[in-house]
């Protein structure tokens, strides 16, 4: 029986030493990473990484969400910003 399984990548973009962008696709529940120099090429590469870890690695299933899409969320914050509680 085959299953869909969803996977959280996060793609960062990156500047290397010599001032070139890549993107770096993270796959956290798996723990892999891939790159690539468009997010198009990083989302394809990630995805050839993770079929292939997956293949070596079958047990990692279970720990993929069957369920639907990861939740994601995104927050701001503030360069210099002040705590608003001072925690001791």
């Amino acid at each position: 029986m085959l299953n869909n399984y969803f996977i959280d990548v996060v793609i960062n973009k990156e500047k290397l030493s010599d001032g070139s962008i890549v993107f770096v696709a993270h796959c956290m529940s798996l723990g892999i990473t891939s790159q690539g120099s468009t997010m198009e090429e990083a989302m394809a590469n990630i995805k050839e990484a993770s079929e292939l870890y997956l293949e070596e690695e079958p047990e990692k299933y279970e720990e993929l969400n069957l369920d639907g899409p990861p939740m994601f969320s995104v927050i701001e914050v503030k360069r210099n910003a002040k705590a608003s509680t001072v925690i001791r």
